[in-house]
């Protein structure tokens, strides 16, 4: 096998395995998996809002998933950890999964997009955008945006920091696809300067600003001078 070859497999059995997480641990929150080759097998770090929803009692999801891994992906010895997300509401994949598990759950759409687009602007976000597309009223499917915050639409500050997800689901009416899109809060960009505070420079006394000091005894003496004269 070249070399291409085996990068090119490598790639798309972590695509497979990116959308098995996806919807097996849904309900946990799932974000993303890193997987690292080791002398030992392979370390697979699962991170999630609830990590133990991914652990399961005693252990035993994590156990199945090992065995799945291990099994259908073909993947050497996997040693499994699961790390919990800082902050949830930052991560695309989490809000497009929420929003999907509240449009099964019956919450009209609109409703689960403004309520995931105010969570993410009090988590600290720059800008959000949720873009939810199906049979949303009438039996012509069609899109509605839901936008807040500052949300550049181009450039290298874009390309490379803005977080992208896109998540479906079945409902009664047809296929429904959730797309949000997040600008973290450390995103800067050229057209938009920051204003940074310097400290006040240190007074620099010239000499001719200088008051010779005149020692206390001198002038005590000068007054008591004055005083008998007057008397």
């Amino acid at each position: 096998m070249s070399v291409s070859k085996y990068f090119v497999k490598e790639a798309v059995k972590k695509t497979e395995i990116e959308e098995y997480l996806a919807q097996e641990l849904k309900r946990a929150g799932y974000s993303r998996v890193e997987l690292t080759k080791t002398p030992l097998g392979t370390r697979v770090v699962v991170y999630a809002a609830r990590p133990g929803l991914v652990i399961g009692r005693r252990g035993q999801s994590i156990r199945d998933l090992t065995q799945v891994l291990e099994q259908k992906f073909g993947i050497e010895n996997p040693q499994i950890s699961v790390a919990a997300i800082e902050s949830p509401e930052l991560d695309p994949k989490v809000v497009a999964s929420q929003i999907t598990t509240s449009l099964q759950k019956g919450v009209h759409f609109r409703r689960a997009a403004y309520w995931a687009v105010q969570r993410v602007l009090d988590a600290g976000a720059l800008g959000v955008e949720v873009t939810i597309r199906g049979k949303l009223t009438t039996e012509r499917s069609r899109c509605e945006k839901y936008r807040a915050g500052y949300l550049s639409r181009v450039g290298d500050a874009v390309l490379k920091q803005l977080k992208t997800a896109v998540f479906y689901t079945q409902l009664k009416q047809g296929m429904f696809g959730v797309k949000v899109k997040i600008l973290p809060p450390a995103t800067e960009f050229p057209d938009r300067p920051s204003i940074k505070e310097v400290a006040p420079a240190p007074e620099v006394m010239t000499p001719e600003a200088k008051v010779e000091e005149v020692p206390t005894s001198e002038v005590e003496v000068s007054s008591e001078i004055a005083s008998d004269k007057a008397t």
